[in-house]
C-alpha cells in the first residue's frame, strides 16, 4: 500500500505544482495573458484571465494539499479541455510542434486528473486524514472529474470565438 500512496502523492503533487506554476505565471503576466486570450478569440478576456488564473492557483494548492482532490482534479480537467479545444487540438499530437504546441501535454494532465478522480488522493493527503477521500473517489470521483471536463467545454462554447483567418 505504501507504493500506491507514494504514486498517488507524486501524481497529485506534481499536477498541483504544474497548475499552481501556470496560475502564478498568468497572474504575474496579466496584460500579456489577457492580450493573448483576446487574440485567440476570447470574449471578455479580462474575465477569462481572472477565471483561468484563479482556477489554476486554486486547484494547484488543493491538489498539493490533497484537499477536495476530486473537485480540484475536475477544475484541472476543465482547464485542460479548454486548452485542448482553444489552442492545442489543431497542432497535432507533439508538444514540440511549431508554431503551435500539440496536445500531448494537456492530454497527459487530463488523464492524470481522471486517475486521481478514480483512485483518490491516497492516504498521504488531507482528504485521507479526515476520511473524505473515500467519499469522493471511485466512480463518483471519475464522474466529478468528467463533469469538470464538460464544464470546460461549456466555457469554450460560451466565451470562445476563434478569429477568422
Amino acid at each position: 500500500m505504501t507504493e500506491i500512496n507514494l504514486a498517488l502523492f507524486l501524481l497529485r503533487v506534481w499536477i498541483g505544482i504544474v497548475m499552481l506554476a501556470h496560475g502564478v505565471k498568468h497572474l504575474q503576466g496579466r496584460e500579456k495573458t489577457t492580450n493573448w486570450l483576446e487574440s485567440i478569440g476570447y470574449r471578455n478576456a479580462p474575465l477569462q484571465w481572472f477565471a483561468m488564473s484563479a482556477t489554476e492557483i486554486g486547484v494547484g494548492i488543493l491538489l498539493i494539499a490533497g484537499l477536495l482532490t476530486s473537485l480540484a482534479a475536475a477544475g484541472t480537467a476543465a482547464i485542460m479541455v479548454v486548452a485542448y479545444l482553444t489552442v492545442h487540438h489543431t497542432a497535432g499530437f507533439w508538444v514540440t510542434a511549431r508554431p503551435d504546441e500539440g496536445w500531448e501535454y494537456v492530454a497527459t494532465l487530463l488523464v492524470g486528473t481522471f486517475a486521481l478522480g478514480l483512485l483518490g488522493p491516497g492516504e498521504w493527503s488531507i482528504d485521507g486524514v479526515i476520511d473524505l477521500a473515500e467519499d469522493l473517489d471511485g466512480w463518483l470521483g471519475l464522474a466529478i472529474v468528467a463533469g469538470g471536463g464538460l464544464s470546460g467545454a461549456g466555457q469554450v462554447a460560451a466565451f470562445f470565438k476563434p478569429p477568422k483567418g
